[in-house]
């Protein structure tokens, strides 16, 4: 069955690139010599490339297809796996080899879900959807852990095997059947539905906007990643001096093995949750989450991370339902838009989050560092609430002195 090759493909990748991508930093660093500013700068252009890269990954489906799409995706990721081995002595080679490995992923998730739930109804979506997170998280989970033992004593052999294991995946890949990339939301094609951002899309012209519940998966997307992420780039700051590093890496692997186990079980019940309900327990688990992490102690970081998981858990996947539902365009399309969507609030997390963590470390109030994020889970999303409720209705008092015009100008 392609659906549980493509789950079985999806640990296998997420495993072979966290097994080098978190070391990134220590090599660049350390064995290269280059300074932690250009260090910054390289990681974090990197990352935006693998997450708004998305948008071209789908324009790339729509042309040649979802499987030559995956299949161009993971050429290149083995092509830039097998040159971090020259690059260990060039370090020129080794940004080229870590750009290349983010334009592959770039490319090939959208195509990815795509196809994982081409063909299939809406009620197998979440499923899919919750199971695909899940492999990723594995992945993500034993991929540091795995490579640990070999990724300063040998790399050249780790990146060989990294790339070997990115070629097989690559091979099974171009047995999989061909597909047609779909509509994201059927029902939303039949009614001839706009693109996304239009008066179907949830766009600011939309004709359910002042309810919370059609607001834009995209804005609310960038929201939730935007909040995650300082839980995500700065717990390890936070935690390791408070507690230890032994504990940071059991609140780890104990978020990852929740999602994993806690995603799939949940997906239809938050499948047939209302939008504006997802949105209230999301970013309320996420508020109360890094409000319990102010608190500091192996409690408050422990239960904080469970919050947080939770937060994960409802935004992240309701988002890309609800945004394959209310789009015409193709599913890759929807997703790409949904990748870039995480890439704007992660880079604008690590923009503001080194800003805000070091303006709190000189006061010596870190912890109000987390009280700020929580006020932003909750300020921020109600803002996006009002600000297109009221463009809601300047669209609709247009639409209305519109229609009296054409009235006076035709009268019965």
């Amino acid at each position: 069955m392609p659906q549980v090759f493509l789950l079985g493909a999806s640990f296998l990748i997420t495993l072979g690139s966290f097994a080098v991508l978190p070391y990134m930093s220590v090599l660049l660093h350390d064995r290269f010599g280059l300074g932690l500013g250009v260090v910054g700068a390289v990681l974090a252009v990197a990352s935006l490339v693998q997450f708004s890269g998305g948008v071209v990954g789908a324009a790339l489906a729509a042309r040649i297809g979802l499987r030559a799409t995956m299949l161009v995706a993971l050429a290149v990721r083995t092509v830039g796996f097998a040159a971090f081995v020259p690059g260990l002595t060039r370090p020129l080679v080794a940004v080229g080899a870590l750009f290349l490995v983010s334009c592959g992923a770039a490319l090939y998730l959208p195509a990815n879900k795509a196809y994982l739930v081409a063909g299939c109804g809406h009620e197998r979506r979440p499923g899919l959807l919750a199971a695909s997170g899940s492999a990723f998280n594995a992945g993500i989970a034993l991929g540091p852990p795995a490579a640990a033992p070999f990724v300063l004593t040998s790399p050249a052999g780790l990146f060989t095997g990294v790339a070997v294991l990115f070629a097989l995946v690559g091979a099974g890949h171009a047995l999989l059947p061909r597909v047609a990339d779909e509509a994201g939301g059927v029902e939303k094609a039949e009614e001839g539905g706009a693109e996304d951002g239009g008066a179907k899309g949830g766009g600011a012209s939309g004709r359910h906007l002042p309810s919370p519940s059609a607001l834009p998966p995209f804005a609310f997307t960038v929201l939730a990643v935007y909040v995650f992420m300082f839980f995500q780039h700065y717990l390890a700051l936070y935690a390791v001096p408070r507690t230890s590093t032994a504990f940071y890496g059991a609140v780890l692997m104990g978020y990852a093995i929740l999602l994993v186990v806690a995603q799939p079980l949940f997906a239809r019940r938050l499948a047939a949750l209302p939008y504006a309900s997802a949105l209230r327990i999301g970013f309320g688990a996420m508020a109360a989450g890094t409000a319990v992490l102010a608190l500091g102690g192996r409690a408050g970081i422990a239960v904080g991370a469970v919050l947080l998981c939770l937060g994960e858990i409802v935004l992240f996947l309701k988002n890309d339902l609800e945004a394959l539902d209310r789009s015409a365009a193709p599913s890759a399309t929807v997703f790409g838009r949904q990748r870039l969507a995480a890439g704007l609030g992660a880079f604008a997390a690590a923009v503001i989050g080194g800003q805000l963590y070091g303006a709190a470390e000189r006061a010596s109030a870190v912890p109000v560092f987390w009280l700020v994020v929580s006020a932003q889970a909750v300020v921020l999303p109600a803002l996006l609430v009002v600000c297109v409720a009221g463009a809601r209705r300047r669209a609709r008092a247009r639409r209305r002195a519109g229609g009296e015009l054409v009235g006076a100008r035709h009268p019965r």
